[in-house]
This record gives C-alpha cells, structure tokens and sequence, in this order.
C-alpha cells in the first residue's frame, strides 16, 4: 500500500502499512523532503464545474519532520474539469518506525481549504450546502459544539422549507416562531422527512444537537457524536431531496401525486 491510498481514505484514522518513502536515513527535526507516495485524489462538487470532479495533485509532493515519528503534508490539488485549486493538510503519524521498510502509519489530523471552490461530494442545495462545509470545518478545527451549531441550523432549514412546501405555517399567531418539537411532529406527519429508520427519535436529534450546543457535553464529547449527528442529518437531507425528485418524476408522467400528502400511517 502506498502511502496516497491512506490519505486518500481521509479522515479514516486506521492504521495501515505503506511502503517506504523517506528512506533508511533518519532526517533531522524541522526539515523537509520530497516524496514519491503516488497522487492524492478527493472527489468534491466542484462549484465552477457544477458536478463531481476529482481534485488531483501533483506527483511529487513534499513532508516536513515535526517529531520523532510524525510528518506533516501539504499538498496542492486542482479540478481534473477546470483546474480550480484547493489544498489539503495532512499530519501522518508512526507507530514503529518511520523508516522502516513498510512502516505502519495513521492519518492523525486532516483538513482541507476548499474556500468558495468545491463543496462536499453528493450536496447541492447552496444554503444546506454551505451549512455542511462550515459545519465540517468547525470538526477539523476540533471545535465540537460550533460543528453541532450547523448541524442543528440544517436540521431546522430542512424542517422549515418543509413546512413551507406543504403550507405548515412556522410562526404563531403572535408572529414568535413555533415550538420546534411541535413544528417537526406536524412536519414530519405531512411528508415523512425523517427516515423511517429513526422516525420515532426525530426530535432526540434535536435534543442530542441542542444538549451539546448549551454546554451540557464538554467538547471531546461533541466531537465523538459528531460524525454519527452528521450521518442522520445527511440522511434527513437524502430523504427530502429524494421525496422531491420523485414528485418531479410523477409529475412529469402526469400521474396524481401522493408525495407530501397525509397516509394513515408510516412503514417502521
């Protein structure tokens, strides 16, 4: 294994052995080295293209020695559809010896610049799009609670443009905004946003956001539920976006749609 298909698998931290590539001949703190450990790709939405491209970098690339068994990486990628750049920042960790003949290293920390460039694979929606990134962001910068904020702005914007979508209204008769549990309830009675893995614990997402938000996890705690948080966000999104696209397909057949209509009741 080369040490590009590691970086590659980021923010994966397994283990895994790689061939060599900083030789036999121990290198001095500070300094760096080129390597040869194959391209890094990741595969973003590319804002200028407007579809999935993979961002590549170049052959070579270049590792710094921060310690005796860590390096940092940075490597420069660019769109394989317009040549739009971006950058990543890897630091690779050794738990033997790094210059062994196949050391076994960990991706330890990961992040990427992708400014107003690439946007994470699969989103499109621009407004629950940019709510992603920064909540990605925030993880990378380790700052747990600030990534649970945007995950908890998607959860209400998705929940509100339903509601929008069917006629719910999201304010109360005195123009304040609704109770958010009562809003989701009807919301989710109408169209069925929250997958049925999960449809009776709705608003348990909510609460495990929210209860992180207002300081009632430290932030070690809010990084651990993060990624699982992110998952049933993303599959709340997937379930909306696919309930439109198969109303737009009924819709251009001529068929009477049911999407967004009441049922008696919903598959467990």
């Amino acid at each position: 294994m080369r040490l590009s298909e590691l970086l590659n698998n980021a923010p994966d931290t397994t283990s895994a052995q790689v061939e060599n590539f900083l030789g036999y001949r121990k290198i001095a703190w500070g300094k760096r080295k080129p390597i040869s450990v194959g391209r890094v790709v990741r595969n973003h939405y590319c804002l200028s293209c407007g579809d999935t491209r993979s961002f590549v970098s170049g052959e070579a690339l270049s590792c710094l020695i921060s310690a005796e068994s860590v390096l940092s990486i940075d490597v420069a990628l660019r769109c394989s559809g317009c040549e739009s750049g971006t950058e990543a920042w890897f630091l690779v960790g050794c738990g033997d010896d790094l210059y062994s003949q196949a050391p076994e290293v960990n991706l330890q920390r990961f992040t990427e610049n992708r400014r107003d460039v690439a946007a994470n694979q699969g989103l499109r929606v621009e407004q629950i799009d940019d709510l992603f990134e920064r909540a990605q962001i925030a993880f990378d910068d380790s700052l747990g609670a600030g990534a649970m904020v945007y995950l908890r702005k998607i959860f209400e914007a998705v929940t509100s443009q339903a509601a929008d979508a069917v006629g719910l209204s999201t304010r109360r008769s005195n123009g304040k905004r609704r109770d958010f549990r009562s809003l989701l309830a009807e919301v989710d009675a109408t169209s069925h946003i929250i997958p049925s893995e999960f449809s009776e614990d709705g608003y348990t997402l909510f609460s495990e956001l929210s209860e992180v938000i207002h300081g009632d996890s430290d932030e070690l705690r809010a990084l651990e539920k993060y990624d699982p948080c992110r998952r049933l966000i993303l599959g709340i999104v997937n379930n909306v976006r696919n309930r439109e696209e198969l109303a737009e397909a009924i819709t251009s057949l001529g068929w009477p749609s049911k999407v967004g209509q009441p049922t008696e009741g919903r598959a467990s």
